[in-house]
């Protein structure tokens, strides 16, 4: 069961967003309740004291499974939840508006070599039923990229003969949001794609004396932000969560071993730095060696209609950019605009810091 309420909502591009049912036996208590499903959770989203609340439970859109509701079967629990809660309040909150995100960096000189593929700009053939990715421009955050330079960001998926699609390839970068999986991400054309991003370390250099000098299985990875940590012992992934005046995001990463997380203290409650090394990139995906030693890394955004998956592939080259400092260069037809904004709802008497002069948004 996951409760968010936030004054602060990010508006997205979400042709399903604001739908939902009534329910009729809570409809007393939250006249404006809606009932959905949306990315694998069931959904109740209502407004208290000016402010989006949602409530969720993780459940299956079918037949329940060992451990995993069905989301019929998740119903009940949810609103005996509902019937329940009590939500302390005070004030009503001054009229909401739109704002603008703020400007996130980017260094002035090109980089000699780092280049990368437009967003959306998918594998062929690797999206749900063949459909292409998503186009989208946003920088979500700006963030310290998750790994050391180099570092490099393709699919997974080898479906490709060219060796520049390959898993271990390096530049340039390709993004993979919208790779076929089973997880409902509502950005992606068909409903349904990976929900992040699949990156990797560059391989160990090769010296004269035929010795690495470093560690393949060392590889650090590191908070993206200054953040508290989401986590309980066991679990495979861990999310860190953002929130501040003009920011409610979390950044998800996956593929570390929990044993590893658990041992160096990974867990709910922690607060930690941007830069702080938090595990290292790994191979586990419900057992060791589950999976290629990758680093998958997602991004969530708070709406109306809760956390929804956005696609990270602008926000980390922008991250991995000021990493290396030097612009990227895209192959392609061009494609990504100088501007786009993702707007923030925040009352009116909260005003947004100016960014840098210099500064400028994807």
């Amino acid at each position: 069961m996951q409760i968010t309420g936030s004054l602060l909502t990010y508006d997205v591009a979400d042709p399903a967003g604001g739908k939902g049912e009534p329910v009729k036996s809570l409809a007393a208590q939250y006249p404006d309740l809606r009932r959905f499903i949306r990315e694998g959770y069931v959904r109740y989203a209502f407004t208290r004291f000016g402010v989006p609340y949602v409530v969720s439970i993780q459940c299956l859109d079918s037949a329940a499974r060992a451990k995993r509701l069905a989301c019929r079967e998740a119903y009940p629990v949810a609103e005996r939840f509902l019937k329940a809660l009590r939500i302390a309040g005070g004030l009503p909150t001054p009229p909401r508006r739109d704002i603008p995100s703020q400007a996130a960096s980017r260094p002035a000189e090109l980089s000699a070599d780092f280049t990368y593929r437009p967003p959306g700009d998918i594998i062929a053939g690797t999206g749900y039923h063949h459909q292409s990715g998503r186009t989208d421009f946003s920088a979500y955050s700006q963030i310290r990229f998750p790994l050391e330079a180099p570092a490099y960001i393709h699919s997974q998926k080898r479906r490709s003969s060219d060796k520049v699609d390959a898993p271990d390839a390096g530049y340039p970068w390709r993004d993979n949001f919208c790779e076929a999986r089973s997880f409902g991400v509502g950005q992606c054309p068909s409903g349904f794609g990976h929900q992040g991003q699949d990156m990797r370390p560059a391989p160990c250099p090769a010296h004269d004396d035929g010795v690495e000098h470093c560690d393949p299985k060392q590889q650090p990875v590191v908070a993206v932000r200054d953040a508290v940590l989401i986590r309980s012992p066991k679990q495979q992934a861990a999310t860190l969560q953002v929130n501040t005046r003009n920011e409610h995001i979390r950044f998800r990463y996956m593929h570390m071993n929990p044993a590893a997380m658990d041992a160096d203290d990974v867990l709910n409650g922690r607060h930690v730095a941007e830069g702080e090394k938090i595990g290292v990139v790994s191979n586990y995906l419900d057992h060791p060696n589950g999976t290629t030693r990758h680093l998958h890394f997602d991004v969530q955004v708070f709406t109306r209609d809760g956390w929804l998956w956005v696609n990270p592939y602008v926000t980390l080259i922008s991250a991995y950019e000021r990493l290396i400092h030097g612009r990227g260069h895209e192959v392609g037809p061009r494609s990504l605009p100088a501007a786009a904004d993702v707007a923030h709802a925040l009352p009116e008497d909260m005003t947004r810091h100016e960014p840098e002069e210099g500064s400028e948004n994807y």
